[in-house]
């Protein structure tokens, strides 16, 4: 990856070399980030001592300049660097975010001012599309040949759209039925670049949304749950998360066990096993359970089928359903091995 590195450095120094005026030479190098931190117009206009609007004017008559040469082919080995990032955009789905574009370039975590190398050229050529970062997207780079920053953008809200109507989390392939893409790649890396997006096990959706885009303990407890579609003990569901794509993975067992506790879209179904509410499942004591169960029947119930229904709502061992039974306060045996809510509970 050192060769591509050096093809980007030659690139940015021929792009600079064809700027006569020193002066000029640093407010690019500065606006851009070329040599160090992005800088502000305010910044770079107290430093050479003129107005923030000269700074923007000045940027503006360099940038036109530096496209005119980019164009005519009279920048030394930008022609190189051109070929070199479109060769990977297109492998990334001809558009990508400037940290992952950088990342696949210099084989390694780019730096800051590595990455402001590639917004630069993307700036000035006229094969490339660049879309500054701001609320609503990551900075990226794209081939121009596929789109400029305005059909981007009307691509991307497009697939907003389609996951708000659906209202809950899509797969590439279901947004790839709604859409006319070439291939689900391209669909892919348009969804990469919003920042109103998120995706999370091959699922996209809204970025708010805690399925993909889970912010804290409770909201990773609820996708392990969801991804299972079954009930788990504390502990697995620790091990789960450890394991799992989170950004932030590194919770205890402990503190597993607290977040379900106190979140009513977790019920403790058994020892130290719980399932999601919206699975039908209900809080409250194996009491309790046997209670809702003869309430809803309206009429006796056999022991069995009250340890059948109570064991569908919890698991736990069939004596532990038989020694609530004899709690004479909730429940009246009426019959041979038949009960009833006692009047006391009704």
């Amino acid at each position: 990856m050192e060769q591509n590195a050096s093809i980007i450095d030659k690139a940015i120094k021929g792009s600079l070399s064809i700027i006569e005026q020193d002066r000029e030479r640093e407010i690019i190098a500065r606006r851009f980030g070329l040599s160090g931190q992005k800088e502000t117009l305010e910044q770079i206009g107290e430093l050479l001592n003129i107005t923030r609007e000269r700074v923007r004017q000045l940027e503006k008559a360099i940038l036109v300049r530096l496209r005119i040469g980019a164009d005519e082919e009279q920048i030394p080995d930008l022609g190189a660097a051109e070929k070199l990032i479109i060769r990977n955009l297109t492998e990334l789905g001809r558009l990508s975010r400037t940290t992952d574009l950088a990342d696949r370039i210099y084989g390694r975590i780019a730096t800051p001012v590595e990455k402001a190398n590639l917004v630069f050229i993307g700036s000035i050529s006229k094969n490339l599309t660049v879309i500054d970062e701001n609320d609503l997207f990551y900075s990226t780079v794209g081939i121009a040949e596929y789109g400029d920053e305005k059909t981007i953008k009307e691509r991307v809200a497009k697939i907003v759209e389609i996951i708000k109507a659906n209202k809950t989390p899509m797969t590439i392939d279901e947004l790839d039925a709604k859409l006319d893409y070439e291939h689900p790649d391209h669909i892919k890396a348009t969804a990469s670049i919003s920042k109103q997006l998120a995706t999370l096990n091959g699922l996209w959706g809204l970025s708010k949304w805690p399925t993909v885009n889970p912010r804290n303990i409770r909201d990773k407890i609820f996708v392990v749950l969801e991804s299972k579609k079954e009930p788990m003990h504390f502990s697995e569901i620790a091990e789960a998360i450890s394991q799992s794509n989170f950004k932030r993975k590194n919770v205890t067992v402990q503190a597993i066990h607290n977040e379900l506790i106190k979140d009513s879209r977790f019920v403790l179904i058994g020892r130290g096993i719980y399932a999601l509410s919206s699975w039908g499942y209900a809080r409250g004591t194996v009491s309790d359970i046997i209670a809702n169960i003869l309430k809803e029947a309206g009429e006796p119930l056999s022991r069995e089928e009250i340890v059948k229904r109570v064991l569908h709502a919890r698991k736990v061992k069939e004596t532990t359903v038989l020694l609530n039974l004899q709690n004479k306060k909730l429940f009246d045996k009426v019959d041979k091995d038949y009960y009833t809510l006692a009047k006391s509970a009704q």
